[in-house]
């Protein structure tokens, strides 16, 4: 749980819904217990600061810790203690202490030169606050020192971030809640010092020194006193302050600065020890902005020289006499005329001033050149470039910037939106994905922003498909190359080769990126040419090697494919090389190797996604099936298969191939089709054929290709009415040439077994399969027969031996990666830890059941698995009926039944467990009828399996208590 008692007391259940603390009283208890979270707070204390004055009860006190643990549940235990009363909850989970710990950082962060990070730690710490500290407490002694104390705490957390944001250049924005706070704090030499400081870096030193005098005098007044040292050395430094440098200051800007604090002060820490950085990036990434912001900030002279206005490298020289006040006649230096570039070198060679180069890529040739020569000649210069390729002279510092970070992307959003006159109080989510859409860019967020002068946010939300079109309205003062996104992007495509406008349009056939080799391939391009594409910030170059393309730029590069007429032959390409990197790693999949080879698919999951899109969508039926069998081995393990659904649907569109050798790879369509819902009326049509193909495929005495689907068939075919033809053709693998095969056999056989031979035969056989797996390497299938294994342990009441293998089950599907079967996995150990069975530490037990119900249940939702979290939803329905909360319970149980697939072989425990546990509900009730029409659906759910019921619930590793349920109802 987490708390507040900054502001109202408040408590929070993980999930984000408020638990219902009830009146004052609770609350001012809850307050008082956590100011102090895990240690005792005397009873009599207690009593009488919630007596407010009266007569402090014991009863009373006693009465309202009862209604405070109710109304908290197990979550946050309240003990009692000796003399006193104790919350058991972790400091952290109260906002209180996480404000102390971020304020504590934020400040020593200040005190080490960091200001970025100082802000952002201390942002966060203020932002923990609802209003005023134990809002709504009675005014004992105790919780008023602790008010007291707090919002002390909090207004020197509030100085110390605003002196983090004025070392960050942001005076002008400090000034107006400086105003407010000095106000508030009259006699605070400390606002009053910050107050001064933003206003004369702003400029205004006649008014710092205004707010001097007034706090003089107040303190004269009002205390007897003199300013502090501190505050007068201030005075004295203003009254000495020099005049404004003459040279052209960076351009004054008519918005907000958000986001981009921490590059601030790593370029201006960079410009410290480097004399060039060039910042680099995209058009509309916000470089200019940037440089900016830094020269705003910097320290001595400055001269920020606009370059995006000349059309000749030749006039740049003259450009930059300009901007730094220099006119042509106007340096009075021996020798006459000289060239522009000698009077350059002689204003500057012994001037000490950062040299700001804004938008140098359509003069980078001799921007560089200009750039090396005053460098070389004038030692005490800097300078700081911006340009969409690096200058590449020797000793130049390379910044890359990148596009926003989501939280300040949106906060660019709101920001612009209330701008524009529409203030927007939309879904967080829903903005969020607008930004994403516009790659965090700033340049297209406040041209999209703009929009909504016109458009509501879903209406600019549901144009998010055409990102050049909702950017194609810009502003009117910006110069031509910015004022749409179209533009911007168009500026730097024009500067590439022919060669380089080729390879970038078709890059734009990948969706999440490449790898260099796959880049090439499809791009038909070398290397140097994609280095080329890179350096001037058309592609990007990851840390682990994958080339990447902006979404914005690759919308205009698509449009470019399309004029070009190769977009079904670059797409085409784009989908081959897809195939032949899966039909490489299939062969490594279920092998030791497959570590190594599941996240060289996982980095192509988007390419896999578009290419089969593109397959369905072009007709290419042969080429989709193919690279859909051969994906199909880490679609199943990673439990990614149901985002593969939607273009299995479409590629099963037309009859079952009849020739071409595909029967195999039709089979798994069809697997990958039933992995939804919307898939269940295709299996039924298609079932039967593509069950005739997988035999054909796998005869028993020889290999089919992927022998994955074997598994998947058995499981899919397992939930229907007649399994047998499923299981008949798994269990004849068991002389397979493959040995993946024959493992899958042992473990298909002994499913088998426990129906007609016991347990011990079962058992048996899922050893000989985890054997089988291991030889191969395979942690996979081993992880499967372990999870079985561990709930045969169960079944025979050994749950210390059904959590061990669980937990090496829980290894090996962690190392995969696989987040479905994890899920199931973490559901099952909860499962063990609950049971009647299980020793150990009842009220641990259920606590470690309940963290590993929530976890299934997280990663259930990530995998996007309905039946994954409908089993942990009725994990979390057991939990409630054990505390005897029958509503809580059948909620719980209902919700986890909707979700539920009762066609799916893994979802039949659950099945069985949801109507077992509404049974149970009915019954505790005293619903006899109810009850024995829930047991009833519950013992034909487990009967689909083949074998009589009990059988099938040692199969589905049930405990023997819900057998018991069944068997005797």
């Amino acid at each position: 749980m987490r708390f507040g008692i900054l502001g109202e007391t408040r408590a929070w259940h993980d999930d984000g819904t408020e638990a219902p603390l009830g009146g004052p009283a609770r609350r001012a208890l809850l307050a008082l217990l956590l100011l102090r979270p895990g240690a005792v707070v005397p009873a009599e204390r207690l009593a009488g600061e919630l007596g407010q004055g009266a007569q402090p009860s014991a009863h009373a006190l006693q009465s309202q810790v009862s209604r405070l643990r109710a109304a908290l549940g197990p979550e946050a235990a309240i003990e009692r203690t000796g003399v006193g009363y104790r919350i058991v909850v972790p400091a952290d989970a109260v906002d209180a202490v996480r404000f102390e710990r971020l304020a504590a950082e934020g400040r020593a962060a200040l005190r080490d030169g960091d200001a970025g990070s100082a802000v952002r730690l201390l942002r966060e710490a203020l932002g923990l606050w609802r209003g005023p500290a134990l809002a709504g407490l009675p005014d004992g002694e105790s919780a008023h020192a602790a008010a007291a104390r707090l919002e002390e705490l909090r207004l020197a957390a509030l100085e110390d971030r605003i002196e983090g944001e004025l070392r960050l250049g942001e005076h002008r924005a400090a000034v107006p809640e400086l105003r407010e706070l000095s106000r508030r704090h009259p006699l605070r030499e400390r606002t009053a010092a910050l107050l001064m400081r933003a206003l004369s870096a702003g400029g205004g030193q006649a008014e710092a020194l205004l707010v001097f005098e007034e706090t003089r005098r107040r303190l004269a007044g009002e205390l007897g006193a003199d300013p502090s040292p501190e505050l007068a050395a201030l005075h004295r430094e203003l009254l000495a302050a020099g005049p404004a440098p003459s040279p052209a200051a960076p351009p004054a800007q008519l918005t907000s600065f958000v986001g981009r604090e921490r590059e601030v002060a790593g370029v201006a820490a960079l410009l410290r020890t480097a004399r060039l950085v060039t910042l680099t990036g995209p058009g509309g990434v916000g470089k200019t902005r940037l440089a900016v912001e830094v020269a705003a900030g910097a320290d001595g002279e400055v001269c920020f020289a606009e370059l995006a206005a000349l059309s000749d490298g030749g006039g740049l020289p003259q450009a930059l006499l300009a901007a730094l006040g220099l006119r042509h006649d106007g340096l009075q230096l021996a020798g006459g005329a000289r060239a522009p570039l000698e009077r350059l070198v002689a204003a500057l060679s012994d001037r000490e001033l950062l040299l700001v180069l804004d938008n140098c890529e359509h003069l980078i040739d001799e921007a560089a050149a200009l750039a090396g020569r005053l460098l070389a000649a004038c030692p005490r210069l800097r300078v700081l470039a911006t340009s969409r390729e690096p200058l590449a002279v020797i000793g130049e510092h390379v910044w890359p910037v990148r596009p926003l970070d989501g939280a300040a992307a949106v906060r660019l959003f709101a920001d612009r939106a209330a701008a524009a006159g529409r203030g927007i109080a939309a879904d967080p989510g829903l903005v969020r994905r607008i930004c994403a859409a516009l790659d965090d860019l700033p340049l297209a967020i406040e041209l999209a922003a703009a929009r909504l002068r016109t458009l509501g946010v879903r209406e600019l939300a549901a144009r998010l498909d055409d990102v050049l079109g909702v950017t194609a309205r810009g502003v009117r003062t910006a110069d031509e190359r910015h004022r749409t996104l179209r533009s911007v992007v168009a500026w730097s495509w024009e500067l590439l080769s022919p060669e380089e406008q080729r390879a970038a349009r078709r890059f734009t056939v990948f969706a999440g990126g490449a790898s260099g080799r796959a880049a090439r391939e499809v791009c038909g391009a070398g290397g140097d040419v994609l280095e080329s594409l890179a350096d001037k910030s058309l592609l990007e170059v990851a840390g682990d090697g994958r080339v990447r393309m902006l979404e914005t730029i690759r919308a205009y590069g698509a449009e470019r494919l399309e004029e070009a007429g190769e977009g079904e032959e670059a797409r085409r390409a784009h989908a081959r090389q897809l195939l032949e990197l899966a039909r490489a790693a299939d062969a490594h999949l279920l092998r030791a190797e497959q570590l190594d080879w599941l996240p060289v698919l996982g980095a192509e999951h988007g390419n896999l996604l578009a290419a089969l899109r593109w397959a369905a969508g072009a007709g290419e039926r042969a080429l989709g099936l193919r690279l859909l069998a051969a994906a199909s081995a880490y679609l199943w393990i990673r439990g990614v298969s149901a985002s593969v659904a939607p273009y299995a649907i479409a590629l099963l569109s037309g009859e079952p191939p009849q020739d071409g050798g595909l029967g195999e790879e039709y089979a798994i369509c069809v697997l990958h089709a039933a992995a939804v819902p919307a898939g269940r009326e295709l299996w039924l049509r298609h079932a039967a054929a593509a069950g005739e193909a997988l035999a054909a495929a796998w005869p028993g005495d020889r290999a089919g290709r992927h022998p994955a689907a074997l598994l998947l068939w058995m499981m899919r075919n397992a939930g229907e009415r007649d399994p047998g033809d499923a299981f008949t053709l798994v269990s004849e693998q068991r002389d397979c040439p493959d040995p993946w095969a024959r493992a899958l056999s042992h473990y298909v056989g002994g499913f088998d077994a426990l129906g007609t031979g016991g347990a011990a035969a079962g058992e048996d056989a899922f050893r000989a399969a985890a054997e089988g797996f291991r030889e191969t390497g395979d942690r996979w299938g081993l992880a499967l027969a372990l999870d079985v294994l561990a709930g045969l342990a169960s079944g025979r009441g050994d749950q210390a031996e059904a959590i061990a293998l669980t937990d090496r089950a829980l290894t090996l599907s962690g190392q995969l990666g696989a987040l479905e079967d994890h899920a199931d996995f973490l559901v099952n150990r909860a499962d063990y830890l609950i049971s009647g069975d299980a020793a150990g530490d009842g009220a641990e037990d259920f606590s470690a059941a309940r963290a590993g119900y929530a976890s299934a249940a997280a990663l259930a939702r990530r995998a996007g698995s309905s039946s994954g979290l409908a089993a942990a939803l009725r994990g979390f329905g057991d939990l409630a009926l054990l505390a005897g909360d029958l509503a809580e319970a059948e909620q719980l149980y209902a919700r986890a039944l909707e979700r539920n697939d009762p066609h799916w072989v893994k979802s039949l425990g659950t099945q069985v467990r949801i109507l077992v546990g509404l049974g149970r509900v009915a019954a505790a009730r005293g619903d006899r009828s109810t009850a024995a029409t829930r047991y009833g659906q519950a013992a034909e759910a487990a009967a689909v399996m083949g074998p009589a019921v009990p059988g099938a619930l040692r199969l589905l590793g049930l405990p023997a208590g819900i057998a018991a349920v069944l068997t005797s109802g």
